[in-house]
This record gives structure tokens, sequence and C-alpha cells, in this order.
């Protein structure tokens, strides 16, 4: 171990010189990392791999990389790292299948905590539990929300909310939200946890819940990774359908559009899951369709011409088993037609439970094939208040991206009443708010593909919604100061700084944030 150690330490140097960004600690720090006693490992020749994540804009390499082979790992580490005193620059950040925007899963100079590797201990099973009218999965915070479905299927059961893509670990949406077409029904994932076990900044290793050390419970979710490491969740499950008929139509009016999914939202009797989307300037939608979907009227459909036109697609699915297919049939035939989208425009398909809800998945396979997946993703995740959504779309999507279409744009309302507001989650102050993801890809270095082009787009929306008075909220924040973060959290502000000073009081933790750094650490990049 210690000579490896000392290799590590001449490779970072090197590493510093050639350009990668980087804070290089002393060497007896990275020495007295060995001596640590674990079930696991720390590596050094992943360092880089671990400087890498979803939005490829930002890479920050650490010293080390632990590969827990338990709990107890994760806290030894936090512990030996705590115990070097305030000033130590050395951080840790929890990184989970790597899916964050800007680098919020690293820490330059730190610690990287593999948590995937944790779903091969002993004590780290996936374990399905039924408790009569309260059934709960308890998931670790590494395993990844795909392999969660599997098991929890295995039993009938799944749980009740969702994000729009499946291979993201437990810990790592749990510490965002977790929003995705379910979340007017049951809120966010956030919304559906029972108990938490969390590695704090001290490494102490603290079960948590509603009933149990309530203050860390509900600072961790949604809390950024600030408080501590999620290391298991208990997450409360539903029975689960066999079959999902999924179905997408199209609108030319905003008005009906937004209305439209408000009253679905509000309604007792509707849809299970419920998405709506911009497009801009695209042709040949109704084509890309029929791949995957039936129209109700194919003659129609051939004659439907979306060219040149900004349109807005709902998409919407009804879950059944088998034998209630006739049942299922009428309800989404009588919700249909309260519906005002353009008739000839209906499209549907009935796949299985697990196919819908690892859709995404089989997007990112092509994208893959054709090296478009592992690309720049300047995305930029908003929540805009109902009162203000008829403005923001007058302005964005009238003005602002009239010519410009990067990749999809989702726009759909939830309820704040099913967001905890004990959670660190920050949402705008309306019953109904709007969830608009603007999910740009950028695979050219210059002209409209390129980051330098999105981000400009980027820009334009955020200062219009600041100047205008949104009220909007970011949600997957991408803020480089905290008086940004002071700004974002509002009047919540000082209980989350009380929460910091609890349980991570030397800022050890997730300093990809940006929110608390060290002193020896730069603020931004």
């Amino acid at each position: 171990m210690k000579p490896s150690l000392e290799h590590c330490f001449k490779l970072l140097l090197l590493l510093a010189l050639g350009g990668v960004t980087m804070h290089v600690p002393d060497a007896d720090v990275l020495s007295s990392l060995g001596a640590l006693r674990l079930d696991g490992h720390f590596s050094f020749h992943d360092a880089s791999a671990m400087a890498r994540d979803f939005g490829n804009r930002c890479s920050l390499l650490p010293a080390a990389v632990l590969h827990p082979g338990s709990v107890s790992d994760i806290a030894a580490t936090l512990r030996h790292v705590f115990s070097l005193g305030e000033r130590s620059p050395l951080t840790v950040a929890a990184r989970g299948h790597g899916h964050s925007l800007m680098g919020q899963s690293q820490a330059a100079g730190g610690i990287v905590v593999r948590m995937e590797s944790l779903r091969g201990s002993s004590d780290r099973r996936l374990q399905v539990v039924h408790g009569g009218m309260s059934p709960f999965v308890d998931a670790p915070g590494g395993e990844l929300w795909i392999n969660v479905l599997h098991e929890t299927l295995k039993h009938g059961l799944a749980p009740k909310s969702w994000t729009d893509y499946l291979h993201l670990t437990v810990g790592g949406t749990l510490s965002n939200a977790g929003v995705s077409g379910q979340a007017f029904r049951h809120g966010p994932q956030v919304s559906n946890v029972n108990q938490l076990e969390i590695v704090t900044g001290r490494g102490d290793v603290v079960t948590c819940s509603p009933e149990e050390n309530s203050d860390l419970f509900y600072a961790a979710l949604g809390g950024l990774g600030q408080f501590g490491i999620i290391t298991r969740a208990r997450i409360a499950l539903e029975p689960a359908p066999k079959m999902v008929r999924w179905i997408r139509v199209l609108y030319s009016d905003f008005v009906s559009f937004t209305e439209d999914q408000e009253m679905l939202i509000m309604a007792e009797n509707t849809f299970d899951y419920i998405e709506g989307f911009v497009i801009i300037n695209r042709t040949g939608i109704l084509n890309n369709w029929r791949t995957s979907f039936k129209p109700q009227d194919p003659v129609q459909a051939s004659r439907f011409q979306s060219d040149a036109r900004v349109l807005y697609c709902l998409e919407l699915t009804k879950n059944f088993n088998s034998d209630e297919a006739d049942n299922m049939e009428q309800e989404v035939t009588a919700l249909l037609s309260r519906l005002r989208y353009i008739r000839s425009t209906l499209f549907h398909t009935d796949v299985t439970y697990l196919e819908f809800l690892d859709r995404v998945h089989a997007s990112e396979v092509k994208l893959r094939a054709q090296g478009l997946w592992e690309v720049p993703h300047p995305w930029l995740n908003l929540l805009i208040p109902r009162s203000s959504i008829q403005r923001f779309a007058k302005e964005v999507f009238g003005k602002i991206l009239k010519d410009s279409n990067n990749g999809p744009i989702l726009l759909y309302p939830v309820n704040k009443s099913k967001w905890d507001n004990r959670t660190s989650v920050v949402i705008p102050d309306e019953e109904i708010f709007y969830l608009v993801g603007f999910l740009s890809s950028a695979p050219s270095l210059s002209g409209h593909g390129s980051v330098a082009h999105a981000m400009n787009l980027n820009n334009q929306i955020v200062e219009f919604c600041e100047e205008a008075d949104i009220g909007m909220k970011q949600y997957l924040a991408p803020y480089t100061t905290q008086q940004q973060w002071k700004a974002h959290f509002g009047a919540r502000w000082e209980t989350f700084e009380r929460r910091k000073h609890t349980y991570d009081p030397l800022a050890i933790l997730a300093p990809g944030q940006r929110i608390f750094p060290k002193a020896s650490l730069p603020l931004s990049l």
C-alpha cells in the first residue's frame, strides 16, 4: 500500500504540472490513509475517471479513490479526515453513477468515495420487506434505481416515485430530490423515504427517520450531500402493475397545453404519469413516433405537418394488469375526451411497466453507439411558479429559443403539497409549479451545437427570469459562490447553515457543490 501511495503522489505532481485542475495534498496526509484498517481499499490509478461526470464540463482530480467494502470504511475515512482538523485541505465527495453536471461529485485533491462499491458488501444487499400495508425496500446508497426496480418487481412491488433515468444511485437522487411524471401524485423521491442511514462529516454512522434523529433525516433529503453520505435508504413501495398504456399527443397552443396538464394533476381520477415536452423546429415528429407507437387514426396522422412550428407534446400513461384491459381502455378514452390536443396526433402503445420506466436507457444505448453520450451536457433545470409560466413561455420559447433546439425540453406541473417542506429541497412558493428542463447536448466545438452557444441561451433564460421577477428556483443548481446559494435558499439559509455546522463543521463533505468551501480551496472554477 505505501509504495503505491508514494507513486501516486509523484503521479499527482506530474498531472498538476500537465495542467489538470487539482490541488495536491501533503504527502504525509496521503500516507496516513494507508494506515487505515479497511474492508475495502484506496486506489489511485482510477483518479482521472473520478474527475469526470455526465456534464463533461468540469474535471477536478482527487488524490485518492475509496472503494468501501463496508459502511465502516466510509466512517473510518471521514473520522480520519475530521481528525486532521480545520487546517487540512482534504475533502470527501460521494460519487454514485457520476451523473452530476458540473463537478458536484468531485473532490479536488481530496477523496472520492465510489459508492457503487458498497453494492457488493454482504451487509449492503437489497432487502424487500412486505410489512403488511406498508411494504418497503432497504437499498444501499450506491445501488442503482434500475436494480431496485428489478428486485422489487420479483415481489410484485415497486417504489412509488421515480426519475426519468433509472441508472442513477439511490443516494444520489435522494441528495437532490428525484423528480419524474409521478411526482404530481406521490411527490418526489425524497417524499417517499421512511428511514436513512447516514455517515456524517464527523464520521458518525446515524440511523434517522421522521421519528429518530429527524433533523438529520430532513437535512440529508435534498441536502446536496452537505450533511452526510447516504449509505442506506428505506423506500416506500406499492403494488406494481404489469403493463402500461403509453400515450403521446401534440398541442399547438401553450395555454391549452398547460391548462390540460393542471386539470389532470388536480383530478382524483387521472393518469399515472404526466409529463410535457416543448418541441421547437422539429420535422417529421409523428414519423419518428411510428417506430414505437401506433397512431389512433393513421390517415389523419399522415397528413399532419409539424415543420417550423413550436409544438407541445403531452406524454401520459395508465397502468393496468391484463385482466383490467377493458376498464383501462374506458378510463383512457374518458380522460382523453376532456383534453384539447390536436386529434390527428394521438399515438399510443402498450409496454411492460419495466420497459416504460427504463425507457431513457434505450436512448442512451443508441447515443453511445453514435458517440453522442459522453459529450458536454450544459443542462438547465428550473422550477417556475404557475403564475409566471405563460410569461416565461412567451419570452423563452417565442424569442430566446425561437431558432434553437439542442435537446429535449421538459415542461410539466407538480403539486407543492406533495413535497415535504421539512427537507432541504427549495421550491417556489405556489401550490402548482412547473419543472422546466433544458436538456442540451453540445457535441460540437463551435456553432449551434457548442457549449458556448448552449450556455449563452441558458444565461439569457436565467437573466430574463431574474429581471422579470419570475420567481424561479434552480434545480441541480450550478452556483459557484456562497452568495448565490444564500439567495437560492432565502429564508431557509439559516437552517441550512446551522445543520452544516452541526453535522459537517469542517466542511469536509461534497466540496463540488461550492456551498461551504474550505478556506484553502477555490470558491469557483
